[in-house]
């Protein structure tokens, strides 16, 4: 099915290949999961198959690929679109009109199809993905998820023999990355559709995957079955770490596979977690009977909420409950219906949004929303500049932190997803403002990634600042947050330290907790640091 031989790319006016020399098969009908570092080239292999490398990037190609037969360097874009359907990390990027419905429907009258015959192949994907309530909505007013979704039913409505997907459920909750990814498994088993999909969360997709890719970051690959590739693998899924610590073998890839060997140790509980020591004094941020949406449409239904100095809270929820509504209500890009928000201690009633910023600094899902500047230092110094303060060694030691030093220079938009979440995270936290309020921040964000910034944000936190995080990544919530808060159509349903509100949701829990279900164990440290003697 796709055949790469020797395969080397640089983007223009970079003298380091992006892809070096890269080996790959891919059979038909299988399903191949592609991982590895932020910015190591995953992304750009993915274009590579439809021809939107080198023709739409420009830039230097050596070696030889061959999907389906054709040649993507000499037939391009327009002929391989037939064959591989592409959905973007970015879903925002690809749409064209403003109407769910129509946004699915505009490739197939593109490719000229009977209206029959686009009116039931709309009809399937809708069904498909859930999206039939959401069918007559405008594309804005949709969530960072349900977009994602949108995408992938368009890609899909042209039925590729080919369907190349990046980061798919990056902005999905667990429930409807489950329903995308079972939905992409029948495809896969039933029509034989080809799927190559790049995730940085391994551990939604790795139960469904028969050859997985492994990119190193100089842009070299190994590929194989995922019991012979994992292995060497430095950071894995974590039931995957724990398996290899305990030794289990076979390496289980699931936490179904796991539990075989897991039910054979009793955990060494621990103790209930304490009452937050920080939850005393004035909040830095608090809402009361907070009413917010969209064209006389409420989603959020008198919320009460407090977030104080020196602590870390994560805000989940199923897409489309209003956490991103919360965000932009809190830092004034959204007028509330009712109800009141202070932030140290000041109403926000009236503040504009960049003097709201100057103290609770906001990362949003979008976060090429806040790039503009020539450089990645550039766009940190800019910050500085327009909150009137003086660069004193700041800028170099937060790009150090953020695992930014190399690309100092490196104009923003040309680099990774992954990457370019890190430059918008410097450009808010430049300042050093008292609070944070992150949405998604872990989008595009490889283990290592995750691991650096959860260890900034406790620093943060150390120093007294207040932060709030919205994601659907339980598993890294489980490793940073000192409360979590679930976010329900009916307000919040849920507020309490991880251990109570995480490790008995059914949709929530992080692998370790559905593995050792009633230890308090959530993580891998977790798992390995209170395991009974052997």
């Amino acid at each position: 099915m796709i055949q790469i031989d020797q395969l080397t790319y640089c983007y223009p006016d970079h003298p380091t290949p992006c892809l070096a020399e890269i080996d790959l098969t891919i059979d038909a009908g299988s399903f191949t999961l592609i991982m590895g570092p932020s910015g190591s080239g995953k992304s750009t292999l993915l274009r590579c198959l439809n021809g939107l490398v080198p023709h739409f990037s420009g830039g230097e190609i050596a070696g030889r690929v061959r999907v389906l037969g054709e040649d993507p360097l000499r037939v391009g874009p327009r002929v391989m679109s037939r064959h591989v359907g592409m959905v973007f990390q970015s879903p925002e990027a690809q749409f064209v009109l403003d109407r769910v419905e129509d946004e699915i429907a505009f490739a197939l009258e593109h490719a000229g199809l009977p209206r029959a015959e686009m009116r039931l192949r709309v009809e399937e994907v809708l069904d498909l993905l859930d999206l039939a309530p959401l069918r007559d909505r405008e594309l804005r007013t949709l969530s960072g998820g349900e977009r994602q979704r949108v995408a992938i039913a368009a890609a899909l409505a042209l039925r590729p023999t080919i369907l190349a997907l990046d980061e798919p459920t990056s902005q999905l909750d667990p429930q409807s990355a489950e329903d995308v990814l079972q939905a992409l498994v029948r495809l896969n088993s039933d029509l034989g559709l080809t799927v190559v999909l790049v995730e940085h969360r391994v551990e939604r997709v790795l139960p469904f995957v028969d050859q997985v890719v492994v990119f190193d970051a100089a842009g070299h690959v190994r590929s194989g079955p995922p019991r012979d590739i994992l292995p060497e693998v430095e950071l894995c899924p974590p039931v995957v770490e724990v398996a290899r610590a305990y030794g289990w073998s076979p390496l289980p890839l699931s936490v179904k596979e796991a539990r075989r060997f897991a039910a054979k140790i009793t955990p060494t509980p621990q103790a209930a977690p304490s009452a937050n020591p920080v939850a005393t004094g004035e909040p830095y941020l608090r809402i009361t009977a907070l009413e917010a949406g969209y064209e006389a449409k409420a989603v959020l239904h008198n919320l009460d909420l407090n977030v104080w100095p020196g602590e870390i809270v994560v805000l989940m929820g199923r897409n489309g409950v209003g956490k991103s509504t919360l965000l932009r209500c809190i830092v004034g890009l959204l007028r509330p219906q009712r109800g009141n928000i202070w932030i140290r201690g000041q109403n926000n009633r009236g503040r504009s949004v960049a003097a709201i910023s100057r103290e609770l600094a906001c990362l949003p899902q979008e976060s090429d929303s806040l790039l503009f500047a020539d450089s990645v230092a550039e766009e940190l110094r800019v910050t500085l500049r327009n909150h009137g303060q003086t660069e004193n060694g700041q800028v170099q030691t937060l790009l150090g932190q953020l695992g930014l030093e190399r690309l100092s220079a490196r104009y923003p938009r040309d680099l990774s997803v992954g990457e370019r979440q890190r430059v918008a995270l410097g450009a808010i936290t430049v300042t050093q403002p008292g609070g944070l309020l992150l949405d998604e921040p872990t989008r595009g964000l490889d283990y290592a990634a995750k691991t650096a910034l959860a260890n900034l944000l406790r620093q943060w936190r150390n120093q007294g600042a207040a932060i709030m995080l919205v994601t659907h990544d339980v598993e890294f919530s489980a490793t940073i947050a000192d409360r979590v808060l679930v976010l329900g159509r009916g307000g919040l349903v849920a507020d309490g330290p991880p251990q109570s509100v995480l490790a008995n949701s059914p949709l929530f829990a992080p692998q370790v907790a559905r593995l050792f279900p009633g230890s308090g164990w959530l993580t891998v440290a977790d798992a390995l640091a209170f395991r009974p003697a052997q």
